[in-house]
């Protein structure tokens, strides 16, 4: 079997017909040099539909759904800082303070790699790919300023690195949003043919007559379903069964790969759910979670791509770190994310086919 695997460093996303609540959250942004308050900051829930920018005294608010968030905020020429937040920390006044980039050793740091004349030319195919995605609708979801992606190869490392001078603008024309992605990292292996990336994407919903609005509600449901977004939300909400969902461990005795059927999956998750917080912990009695689900078969591109993987469910992986759990909330976002990598058919899910936190499902 061959892994592709992603560390879950943004990337990556509440099955429920009930209306949404939602909290307010506010804060100041502020110069960590001078103390004096940032004007025109982006302030936004990452991975969501939910941004603003700050006012002239460097004051923001958002409303956001109920559940848990990376909150970004970015200012030209300045660190982007970033806070994890939850509906408890509705009352509560955030204050960020931005750091100025270090443009010295970030010139440093440009002049020891080497930089590709060439590299849109040479590896803009393989980036899309990579950090897209490969479905057979990709076409119709493309980057806007290609000219901001740098391109670094080390021969030594045999690794690829890009960088993006400003954030990318995505347009998804097949799920309906429009994506500001800031671009953090994004290294390709090639000896271990692995790519990692991270950032902070922002989703901006497009705007169509009903006949559109129509086919893009059905593309996202195609894009929910079965992914690592739903995935969580049914742990959260116990329906991994009646979602299409099926666990298994996955062991190794002697270089030998077994897999083991569970008959009670959150019992071997160590479920908990805090009520106080409205949060759910688990923590796997083994490291290696197989997903199945079985609600829809593989696309035959993937199938074209991996011709030994199973061809009547898809097929993923989830590596956790060894004793360390990770904690859902109601939305599906999850926490640490790099305590977990992830292969298989959920590698195939890139941006491109990646709908927001605060979507909502309807079957």
């Amino acid at each position: 079997m061959k892994l592709f695997c992603v560390a879950l460093l943004s990337c990556l996303f509440i099955t429920t017909s009930q209306a949404q609540v939602y909290f307010t959250i506010s804060g100041t942004v502020k110069s960590a040099t001078n103390g004096q308050p940032m004007a025109a900051a982006s302030v936004f829930a990452q991975n969501t539909t939910f941004g603003t920018a700050t006012d002239e005294a460097g004051n923001f608010k958002l409303q956001l759904p109920a559940g848990g968030y990376d909150l970004v905020v970015t200012f030209t020429g300045y660190r982007t800082e970033l806070k994890r937040i939850t509906t408890a920390d509705a009352n509560e006044k955030i204050i960020f303070e931005l750091n100025e980039k270090e443009k010295e050793l970030a010139a440093v740091a440009v002049v020891a790699t080497n930089e590709v004349a060439d590299g849109l030319e040479k590896y803009g195919s393989f980036f899309k790919s990579a950090f897209l995605g490969k479905l057979a609708h990709d076409s119709a979801c493309t980057i806007q300023n290609p000219s901001a992606l740098h391109f670094f190869f080390s021969k030594k490392k045999n690794r690829l690195k890009v960088t993006a001078t400003e954030p990318l603008v995505i347009k998804n024309q097949w799920l309906g949003y429009n994506i500001t992605y800031n671009i953090d990292s994004f290294t390709h292996e090639y000896n271990t043919d692995v790519s990692i990336y991270s950032g902070y994407p922002l989703f901006e919903a497009m705007q169509g007559d009903s006949s559109q609005q129509q086919i893009w509600e059905t593309n996202r449901r195609i894009a929910y379903k079965g992914s690592l977004l739903h995935f969580m939300r049914s742990v959260y909400n116990k329906s991994l069964a009646a979602d299409g969902f099926e666990i298994q461990f996955i062991t190794n005795n002697q270089g030998k790969e077994n897999s083991i059927v569970l008959k009670d999956f959150y019992g071997a998750l160590q479920y908990e759910k805090d009520d106080s917080t409205q949060t759910v912990e688990i923590l796997p009695n083994q490291n290696l979670v197989a997903v199945l689900y079985k609600a829809e078969k593989p696309l035959p591109a993937y199938i074209a791509e991996n011709p030994n993987e199973p061809k009547d469910f898809r097929l993923s992986f989830l590596n956790f770190k060894p004793k360390e759990s990770i904690i859902i909330e109601q939305n599906g976002f999850f926490y640490e994310s790099n305590d977990v990598t992830i292969s298989g058919y959920y590698t195939w899910d890139k941006v491109g086919n990646q709908v927001p936190y605060d979507y909502l499902y309807k079957p």
